[in-house]
């Protein structure tokens, strides 16, 4: 038997296997579902509900990465006023620092507003 037989043999395997395991995965516990929903909607009419920490945690990433690029640029700078020579390549590593540093305060941003919803 040929690599290309064996190959599609087994893609039929994982196809048939996959379409068998469908139906016994969508079965739902109604009495189960129906106590989550309910969990779910208690939790997002309280008035502590996911927009507090949303937005407490939004804060905190922007105090964060404001103290961290102020640290960058005062370290930089004073860097530069120190050996004047080193000024390019010091500016260089400070915008791929800063630009790292964006990049996850942006991340962390996205995360605080996905998860409440």
């Amino acid at each position: 038997m040929n690599s290309v037989k064996k190959l599609g043999l087994m893609a039929l395997a994982l196809v048939l296997t996959m379409s068998m395991a469908g139906p016994v995965l969508g079965q739902v516990d109604e009495k189960k579902h129906k106590q989550d929903v309910e969990k779910i909607e208690a939790h997002y009419k309280s008035p502590w509900g996911p927009g507090w920490g949303a937005g407490l945690g939004a804060g905190l990433v922007i105090i964060g990465a404001g103290i961290g690029f102020g640290k960058i640029g005062a370290s930089a700078l004073e860097s530069m006023a120190r050996q004047p020579e080193t000024a390019g390549r010091v500016q260089t590593a400070m915008i791929i620092i800063g630009a790292l540093l964006e990049g996850v305060a942006f991340f962390a941003l996205v995360i605080c507003f996905l998860l409440p919803s």
